[in-house]
């Protein structure tokens, strides 16, 4: 929907009202045959018709274009009264900056900031309902350190809130402790298992070790045999040399 022509201050052009809501165009749109809409009013309009409420002529969402920057410009110049008019504000100003004084303008109703409450209020009296609202949050004076509501304050005892947290942090602890034991036992048996396997590995290796020692002693056994029974022979052959 566009907006609403009663708001403007002057004559505002033809050209610059939606063919399909008749108010002033908002957020622009053109079709080919040159007539322009609302977006929001066009869209609609495309989602049961194919054509142009106008003139009939089919189009379609991709032959919607932006307005031709004349008429934008045209269109941006006009002056209109804040929204907030019915409220107290007569503010004027150009719809090109329409938005941003709408959004901070102290007339604009908007809602409480405390959680639970429904009042709408204007921006100009927020502070002062903030001040005396229902819902509104402080610490308790007693010294707990508990942020209370208001209407909470005949309801709420120290005491009681702090052996509640208590337990709160006594169960957090216990859950905390049962998880680092969890965490402690996982680490112990991965290591316990790293060693086992490593134990094994190193037994392999030793049995391998004692096998080639074994080899050795069995080499070198057959190694001073075969010296001796060489000595032998050349003994023997000494001795029938000096025959000779």
């Amino acid at each position: 929907m566009g907006y609403d022509i009663e708001r403007f201050v002057g004559y505002v052009n033809e050209g610059l009202l939606c063919s399909i809501c008749r108010d002033v165009l908002e957020d622009p749109l053109q079709a080919p045959c040159e007539h322009a809409f609302c977006t929001a009013c066009i869209h609609g309009w495309l989602v049961h018709h194919s054509n142009c409420p106008e003139d009939r002529q089919v189009i379609d969402v991709s032959l919607l274009r932006p307005l031709y920057r004349y008429m934008k410009n045209d269109l941006n110049r006009l002056q209109l009264h804040c929204r907030n008019r019915e409220y107290g504000c007569d503010m004027v100003c150009s719809l090109e900056s329409i938005d941003r004084h709408e959004r901070e303008c102290e007339y604009s109703q908007i809602p409480c900031s405390n959680a639970g409450c429904t009042v709408q209020i204007e921006r100009r009296n927020l502070d002062g309902h903030l001040a005396v609202c229902e819902f509104r949050s402080r610490e308790c004076p007693n010294g707990c350190g508990y942020t209370i509501l208001s209407a909470e304050d005949t309801q709420h005892n120290c005491v009681a809130e702090l052996r509640t947290e208590l337990e709160l942090l006594r169960s957090e602890m216990i859950c905390r402790v049962e998880e680092a034991k969890h965490e402690m036992e996982s680490r112990l048996d991965s290591q316990r298992r790293h060693m086992v396997q490593k134990e094994s590995i190193l037994q392999n290796e030793i049995e391998e070790l004692k096998s080639q020692m074994s080899r050795m002693m069995s080499d070198v056994r057959s190694l001073m045999a075969a010296e001796r029974q060489h000595r032998q022979e050349l003994e023997q052959a000494e001795l029938e040399k000096r025959e000779l």
